[in-house]
């Protein structure tokens, strides 16, 4: 129902003027009937006031009516201006409140918040600004946020220090941004079959000519899938994936990290000394795969700089924002294509781009990588790792090896 009256107003709004408004929002308010006033003040972003108003005016008699729409009018632009207009460092405020908590959904661009608005409007109130849980409803909803019933889901066991682990996570990206040090999101994406199959999506196409596929989505045994590893970088707002073809292991994890430095990562940071990187806790780049800090290892002793890891706690990997600004954004862009070849999925990826800029890099990975690759205490011990005082385990240090 919001959407529906929200997508009228729009679409009118050009064409009335302020009592035109105001009847029309009455009119639809009263048809709505209790709480009807609330409905449409939301929609709208009219104040209740406004719309009560209406709803007065409309029980008037035509011809007192008519006498009231013959006066002149408020000029256009006249009137209070939006808070947004008068307050500018609101919005990037209240993403700042949001941002330790935010999730989001890797085949989805929309995201949702666990904070409600009347908190979120109190602690705006504590910074100087002045503005009612209403107003923040809109600005969330206008950020691209939406008020999400609880859904049960399989993302494992809710750990006791999950939510300290997201704020440590969340100062130290903003520590290494602040001091202008490189920050990366890694993650592997979804395996994607190869060949004439469906993907799903819609594209434009002329009438009743879609886009034949396959009915079984059996493998195709010489094409095979593809393993896309990506990386984002948070400050600069731009990906890279290695699009690897045999198998998700730490080498192909850090192989990518590695691939991202050399071609992206060393141009834009040539003064780094650290490199954060905040990861999923299971998969390639887990937190208990020897193989991949033994690998990493090998990267610090290559580039010459310390690399830290922060894992996000277990079941918790929607959360890691690479699946949000990257992930989503590559599936929207191929929604409703085959994925025939290993160059459609490289030149798909590399064209995928976003209003805020976003650009992204790939490249596919032919290198065959070993399974079941294990790694020996005596290895592990030549790892240079530094566990941090808070859950060592899921925070550490990998510094070059001197020798």
């Amino acid at each position: 129902m919001v959407e529906a009256l929200r997508t009228k107003f729009e679409a009118l709004a050009p064409y009335m003027d302020e009592k035109l408004k105001r009847l029309w929002a009455g009119t639809e308010a009263v048809v709505l009937g209790a709480g009807g006033v609330d409905e449409v003040a939301f929609a709208t972003g009219l104040s209740a006031k406004t719309i009560r108003a209406g709803i007065r005016e409309l029980g008037q008699p035509w011809e007192e009516r008519c006498q009231k729409t013959s006066r002149r009018v408020r000029r256009a632009g006249g009137g209070r201006k939006r808070l947004v207009e008068t307050d500018s460092t609101l919005v990037e405020e209240l993403e700042e409140l949001i941002d330790p908590v935010t999730r989001g959904h890797p085949e989805s661009p929309l995201r949702w918040t666990s904070k409600s608005t009347s908190k979120l409007a109190a602690q705006l109130q504590a910074k100087g600004h002045k503005i009612s849980s209403r107003t923040v409803a809109r600005l969330l909803k206008q950020q691209g946020y939406s008020l999400q019933s609880n859904k049960k889901t399989r993302e494992g066991a809710n750990h006791p220090d999950r939510d300290e682990q997201f704020q440590h996570i969340h100062d130290k990206v903003e520590d290494f941004l602040a001091s202008g040090q490189p920050v990366i999101s890694v993650d592997t994406k979804k395996k994607e079959l190869i060949g004439e199959y469906k993907n799903n999506g819609q594209e434009w196409e002329r009438k009743k000519e879609p886009i034949q596929v396959n009915m079984h989505d059996f493998p195709d045994p010489k094409q095979g899938k593809v393993i896309p590893y990506g990386i984002y970088d948070i400050a600069s707002n731009q990906g890279w994936v290695n699009v690897g073809i045999n198998h998700d292991t730490a080498e192909l994890a850090v192989e990518s990290i590695r691939k991202w430095w050399r071609y992206m990562g060393q141009q834009m940071y040539p003064n780094a000394q650290e490199l954060l990187i905040t990861a999923d806790c299971g998969g390639s780049n887990g937190y208990r795969v020897r193989l991949w800090k033994t690998e990493l290892q090998k990267l610090a002793n290559e580039i010459g700089i310390t690399i830290k890891v922060a894992h996000f706690p277990p079941g918790t990997s929607k959360w890691n924002k690479i699946e949000h600004r990257l992930f989503c954004q590559i599936t929207e862009n191929w929604r409703g294509r085959p994925l025939t070849s290993r160059e459609v999925v490289v030149n798909l990826i590399g064209s995928t781009t976003t209003k805020k800029g976003l650009r992204v890099k790939a490249e596919l990975d032919e290198r065959e990588y070993e399974i079941g690759k294990k790694v020996s205490d005596e290895d592990l011990s030549k790892v240079n790792i530094e566990p941090a005082r808070f859950h060592g385990e899921w925070n550490y240090s990998i510094a070059p090896n001197t020798t």
